[in-house]
This record gives C-alpha cells, sequence and structure tokens, in this order.
C-alpha cells in the first residue's frame, strides 16, 4: 500500500533543538517498520522548527509571497536532513522538491516519485507545492493524490488525535474518534488547513491524524482519528 506521511517541522524537533536526534532516531525506526510490512512511503515535510513564513510576512518590508518562498527553503534544509539520517540507518531515500534545485535534490515528476517508490525508497517531497499561499497540509494532499496514496497520515507532535479544543489549553476538550470533512469545515476545528480538507473530501482521500510517536500504528483502528472523506 502507498502512503504519504506528513510530518510536520516541530516533528523532527527535541529539547528545543532545530533538529533532535532521539526524535529522528524514533520516526526512522517506524519508517522502517512500515516499510518491512510492504508498504510504499512519502513523506511531506513541514520547515517550523527552521522558519515559518508567517512570521516574516509583512515584517522588514518582506512580502506574503517572499516569505512564504523562504519557508519552502526550510522544508528543503528539513528534507535533506531527513534524507541523510535515513540513509545513515540503510533507508534508501530521495528528496524531490517542487522548487527545481538540481545541486542537490530532484525536482518532483509524478511518475519519477512511483518509480522511486516501487524501488523500496522513502520519498520526501520537499518545498511544499512551490507556489505561496498554499500550506504544506494542502501539499500533503495533493501529492497523496498524485502519486495514489490510500491514506494520508498525518502525524501530530505531542497530540493523539483529533480534539474539540486544544486539549493543552481546555482540560474540557473531548478527543473525537471519527468525524466526517464536511463536520471538520462546519465546527472550524484546528486540524489541517480548509484547502486540505476540501481537497480530501472532494478527492475521498482518507486522513488519519496520530501523534508522531504511533506513525507505525497509524493503521490501527484502534489508534487516533479518523477523518473520514465526506
Amino acid at each position: 500500500m502507498i502512503l504519504t506521511i506528513k510530518l510536520s517541522g516541530e516533528g523532527l524537533s527535541g529539547d528545543g533543538n532545530k533538529f533532535g536526534h532521539s526524535r529522528l532516531h524514533m520516526i526512522s525506526d517506524q519508517i522502517r517498520i512500515l516499510l518491512d510490512q510492504g508498504h510504499q512511503i512519502g513523506i511531506v515535510i513541514g520547515g517550523g522548527n527552521i522558519f515559518r513564513g508567517k512570521d516574516l510576512s509583512g515584517n522588514l518590508g518582506v512580502e506574503r509571497t517572499t516569505a512564504d518562498y523562504i519557508g519552502m527553503l526550510a522544508t528543503v534544509q528539513n528534507a535533506l536532513v531527513l534524507r541523510d539520517y535515513f540513509e545513515s540507518r540503510e533507508i534508501e531515500s530521495r528528496v524531490l522538491s517542487a522548487v527545481s534545485m538540481p545541486q542537490i535534490c530532484e525536482s518532483f515528476i509524478p511518475k519519477r516519485a512511483n518509480r522511486h517508490l516501487e524501488k523500496g525508497r522513502v520519498v520526501i517531497f520537499a518545498a511544499g507545492l512551490g507556489a505561496p499561499y498554499f500550506t504544506t497540509d494542502t501539499c500533503a494532499v495533493q501529492r497523496s493524490l498524485e502519486i495514489g496514496a490510500k491514506i494520508l497520515i498525518m502525524a501530530k507532535n505531542g497530540v493523539e488525535g483529533i480534539y474539540t479544543a486544544d486539549p493543552k489549553k481546555d482540560l474540557s476538550a473531548r478527543f473525537i474518534k471519527d468525524i466526517t470533512c464536511t463536520e471538520i469545515l462546519e465546527q472550524g476545528l484546528a486540524v489541517a488547513d480548509a484547502a486540505a480538507i476540501g481537497l480530501a473530501k472532494e478527492n475521498k482521500l482518507h486522513i488519519k491524524i496520530v501523534s508522531v510517536e504511533k506513525i507505525s500504528e497509524a493503521l490501527l483502528l484502534e489508534v487516533g482519528s479518523s477523518i473520514i472523506p465526506r
């Protein structure tokens, strides 16, 4: 089965650092488990541990489009770190970027991505969609559709699934096991951006929300929250 995993930049960090060795080790262990089960894996990586475009947009005269492109470059940095770490643990990997950078990685072409997947390589998608105003959540749904993934696993940092509110701020927040895309949009839940949820709904893509620590268990029914595409 082809799986796409959306991994935030914060998911790579630990102890206040941009990259946490123990976190990278844990993630690679889980990827190995999924590969050994016969799955083909694509990873869409964020860049929030290094830079967020919205933090610079409007400041120092930097326009939103420029800030977003800088954010894309942060995802490329994360992708290169992740690739080399995987390779050091004998997990063959390739970085495919939506922004052409031939000296350091391959450009994203769907057929090329699928060839790498068929050869058992982990494909790490960098630079988002290569266009401003789109988040890596939307990119994760888009890439999932392009490579024919059966499920998108969104790995959250410090959250086990979907809640009615932020459980870190609201002790009355309730865990939601199953929810539809329509319900997420109607209730305005901060699970992923509306464009990503709308695209998943339109194209019948199933999404599973789990904690970073449980990526390898995401296909189990009792783990995480499921977003039903309707």
